[in-house]
């Protein structure tokens, strides 16, 4: 009988592939035969390896703010499921196609909570869904007035005083 794969040992290496070593084949070995990434807030992503591998290259591994930080708040694992809870911090100092497409560096630094849903197929990443408040961001890059709409740019803030040991 052989041991269940590790799941969060998997997650950290497939992220740590994509922001730490920032190296395409390395993540793409973490990912199973037809995985999906989903980007839900943006529509970005890739659909199949081909689509995936593609998208990592174009415009994700390496694509990243140099200051660019992802701070695990919580971690659940299921049987084949992995949730993350992050709080993702960079300065906005490169185009971030990912998160808002088109827009040109503004220079603000961002703070922002983050949700990975990722689904596993042998012990390999068979998809990756990923949420945020695209309201929140579009505030801290100011790109809409907080004061105008219901929407909170200091998301990260209130999230970090109610984190509890």
């Amino acid at each position: 009988m052989s041991a269940e794969p590790d799941l969060g040992a998997v997650f950290d290496a497939h992220v740590g592939a994509e922001f730490e070593t920032q190296d395409v084949d390395a993540t793409m070995a973490t990912m199973a035969e037809d995985p999906y990434v989903w980007h839900v807030p943006t529509k970005m992503g890739g659909d199949g390896f081909d689509d995936v591998r593609s998208f990592y290259t174009s415009s994700f591994v390496g694509r990243w703010p140099a200051d660019t930080k992802a701070e695990q708040i919580g971690r659940t694992v299921g049987e084949r499921c992995l949730v993350e809870e992050l709080l993702m911090t960079f300065t906005h100092d490169v185009q971030l196609d990912v998160l808002l497409p088109g827009v040109p560096p503004t220079g603000r630094r961002v703070e922002l909570p983050v949700v990975v849903v990722m689904g596993f197929e042998d012990g390999k990443v068979s998809f990756e869904r990923i949420y945020w408040d695209q309201g929140s961001l579009l505030a801290q890059v100011g790109l809409i007035d907080p004061d105008e709409l219901p929407v909170s740019p200091d998301q990260a803030r209130v999230l970090r005083t109610h984190l509890r040991d």
